[in-house]
C-alpha cells in the first residue's frame, strides 16, 4: 500500500535502517520498563506478575518509539525522552489489558499469548490494567522537565491524553456504537480519540523532552493526529484480511461484535485509499524538519505497510 512521501529532506540520502532503529529502541525501552517496574517478587506478587505479563508480552513499543523518534527530530536526547515513552507505552498496555476483558471486546489473545484475565483471573486484570495507568504517571514524573515544558504540563498531557474525552471517551463510544450502523464521521470521532489521542501524546511528548519549539511541537502534533488514524485504519483492514496466528489476536472480532469500521461501511479499497492519504498527510506536516525526522517518516511508512 505505497504512498508517495513528499520528503522532508531534498537531497538523496542512505535509506533509513528502520529495523535497526526498532530493535535499538525496543531493547532501550524494554530495559528502561524493567527498571521502573517493581519486580516479580515485590509483594503484592500477583499484581505485579500480572503488570508484566502483559507489557512484556512481545508489543513493537510503537508509542515510544515515535516518542524517542521525535525527540531526535527536534534534537533531543533519548535518555531524556526514555521516561515518558516509558510511561505512553504504561498506559497503551493498560487499555490493552482492560478492552480484552469480558465486559469489554472479550478477547482471548494478545500479542499471539493468552489475555491477561485469561492468565490472572479478570479481578486481577482489572487490578493491573488499574496499576500501570497509574505506574505511567509515576514514570513520567521522573522525566527532566524543560523550561517550555515543565512537569505540570507533562503531567496535563499524559492526562489529558488518558482521560475522558480522549482515550477513554473512544472506548466509550466504540462499545456504544456496537451493532450499529455509524457514519464515518462518528466513526472517526472513535478512532481520534482510542488510537490517535495517545500515538499524538508519543510525539508531541517526544518534543517536549527536547524543549521544542512551538512551531516544531505543532508540526508533530498534525503529524501524530494522522499517523493515528492511518494506523487505526489499517487496524480496520488487517481484522477482516489476516488471520488470528498473524495478527496475534482475534481475527475478524470487529464483524462479530458488530462494530463499525472503515471496511464495512466505505469498503477495502476506499479504506486503502485513505489510510495512504492520511499518511501523505502526516508527511507533509514533517516538511519544516528538513530532513531531521527520517526515523518518524520511516515509522508512518511502516505503519502504513505493516500486514500485522
Amino acid at each position: 500500500m505505497s504512498v508517495a512521501r513528499p520528503t522532508s529532506n531534498p537531497k538523496p540520502e542512505t535509506p533509513f535502517d528502520l529495523a535497526a532503529f526498532l530493535s535499538a529502541t525496543t531493547k532501550s525501552v524494554n530495559a528502561a520498563l524493567d527498571r521502573f517496574l517493581p519486580s516479580e517478587r515485590t509483594k503484592p506478587a500477583t499484581i505485579h506478575r500480572a503488570m508484566r505479563y502483559s507489557l512484556f508480552a512481545g508489543g513493537k513499543r510503537m508509542r515510544p518509539a515515535l516518542c524517542l523518534a521525535a525527540a531526535a527530530a527536534c534534537g533531543g536526547r533519548e535518555e531524556d525522552a526514555m521516561p515518558l515513552a516509558c510511561a505512553v507505552e504504561c498506559i497503551h498496555t493498560y487499555s490493552l489489558v482492560h478492552d480484552d476483558l469480558p465486559a469489554m471486546d472479550n478477547d482471548d489473545y494478545r500479542r499471539g499469548k493468552p489475555t491477561n484475565h485469561k492468565v490472572f483471573g479478570e479481578g486481577i486484570a482489572v487490578l493491573a490494567g488499574d496499576a500501570l495507568l497509574t505506574q505511567a504517571f509515576e514514570i513520567g514524573a521522573q522525566c527532566r522537565g524543560w523550561p517550555r515544558y515543565p512537569h505540570q504540563r507533562i503531567v496535563l498531557e499524559l492526562a489529558r491524553a488518558a482521560g475522558s474525552l480522549e482515550l477513554i471517551a473512544g472506548q466509550v463510544a466504540d462499545l456504544e456504537g456496537e451493532g450499529k450502523k455509524l457514519s464515518v464521521r462518528e466513526l472517526r470521532y472513535i478512532h481520534e480519540r482510542k488510537t490517535s489521542a495517545l500515538l499524538c501524546c508519543s510525539v508531541r511528548l517526544g518534543g517536549m523532552s527536547a524543549n521544542c519549539s512551538l512551531g516544531e511541537l505543532e508540526a508533530l502534533t498534525r503529524f501524530g493526529y494522522h499517523v493515528g488514524l492511518a494506523f487505526q485504519v489499517i487496524d480496520d483492514i488487517l481484522d477482516v484480511t489476516q488471520t488470528s496466528e498473524k495478527l496475534g489476536k482475534t481475527a475478524g472480532k470487529d464483524t462479530k461484535a458488530q462494530k463499525a469500521t472503515y471496511p464495512s461501511i466505505v469498503g477495502l479499497e476506499k479504506s486503502r485509499r485513505i489510510a495512504r492519504e492520511l499518511t501523505g498527510k502526516a508527511f507533509a506536516a514533517l516538511k519544516p524538519f528538513r530532513g531531521r525526522a527520517r526515523a518518524l517518516e520511516a515509522l508512518a511508512e511502516y505503519l502504513l505497510e505493516r500486514d500485522r
